[in-house]
């Protein structure tokens, strides 16, 4: 325990890592240049002063040109080579300017990608759109009603569980009942069958693809929520009050949402579809917090399409 040295293990990146070694290459590529340049003055030097001074080799001449400063002259372009290699050709040329240029046309190929990724999303937008106004026009053609979507939902759109609501709050189903009454509801199957008997004063239309349903007279039963719609044609105000899958195909089609926002989050199997704050418009908001009447804070929300 005492006495032993314990090695400290310092983890670095590959890139940094890389990077260090380059950067160590660089500097003895420069202490060799520096050694060479002044080795150069000094050995330089000595050859001038022996040979001009000393007359050492003094009878030795090339072309009437003392061999002291041929050796010189030859040196001075080793050296300008030597220069040229560190401060030129590594730096402009060597592996770290390569991998600059490929990191380079690699950002070049990722923002031309982005950007054709761009163009396909902006493409695919336009596309969807006009899907959807080809299936409102399709509707609204067919019908001139103003189409409502009521739900309660929390603020994990979670809307019921097992086919049943997970909360009971009095004045949302006053609400409702207050603004469906006479008029001709839309649901599916199952939302039908979560009532214990058809609501007072209502119109039901019932969304199924069960051949020969069976449901209580007056109750409408159609296949689809286009067939829905239609039946709802001498309605002004219809209304769509569930389940998640009628939800999420009403909500590209309809005008009005009425809301009620549980502000709490629940487990459930039956979602509520995102309001797209681009195409919905929040237009009143009534909050009402908890009480002993109620036992979670909630708020009736208005949105119309924009």
């Amino acid at each position: 325990m005492f006495g032993k040295k314990h090695k400290i293990q310092t983890q670095l990146d590959p890139d940094q890592l890389e990077r260090i070694e380059n950067a160590q290459r660089r500097i003895k590529q420069k202490k060799r240049l520096h050694t060479h340049f002044i080795l150069f003055l000094i050995v330089g030097t000595l050859l001038l002063v022996g040979n001009l001074f000393l007359k050492i080799g003094a009878t030795y001449t090339y072309f009437e040109i003392d061999w002291s400063f041929i050796v010189i002259l030859l040196w001075v372009a080793l050296v300008i080579y030597h220069t040229i290699n560190v401060y030129i050709t590594h730096k402009f040329m060597g592996k770290a300017w390569e991998k600059a240029q490929l990191n380079k046309l690699v950002a070049q190929q990722e923002n031309r990608i982005e950007k054709l990724k761009l163009q396909l999303e902006k493409e695919e937008l336009i596309k969807l759109k006009s899907a959807n106004y080809s299936t409102t026009k399709a509707i609204t053609t067919q019908n001139t009603s103003k189409l409502t979507i009521i739900a309660a939902a929390a603020e994990n759109n979670v809307i019921g569980k097992d086919n049943k609501l997970i909360w009971h709050i009095s004045d949302d189903l006053k609400r409702f009942k207050r603004l469906t009454n006479g008029h001709h509801i839309i649901m599916g199957r199952k939302t039908f069958e979560s009532f214990p008997k058809p609501l007072p004063n209502r119109t039901h239309v019932v969304i199924t693809n069960q051949a020969n349903y069976n449901a209580p007279d007056g109750v409408i039963i159609v296949n689809s929520l286009e067939q829905a719609i239609k039946a709802c044609k001498n309605d002004e105000q219809p209304f769509i009050i569930g389940g998640g899958e009628i939800y999420k195909q009403s909500i590209n089609i309809a005008q009005t949402i009425e809301l009620t926002r549980v502000h709490d989050s629940f487990e459930g199997d039956t979602l509520f579809p995102e309001i797209n704050s681009d195409i919905w418009q929040q237009t009143q908001t009534i909050y009402h917090e908890k009480s002993e009447k109620h036992k979670h804070a909630f708020s009736f929300i208005t949105y119309v399409k924009r």
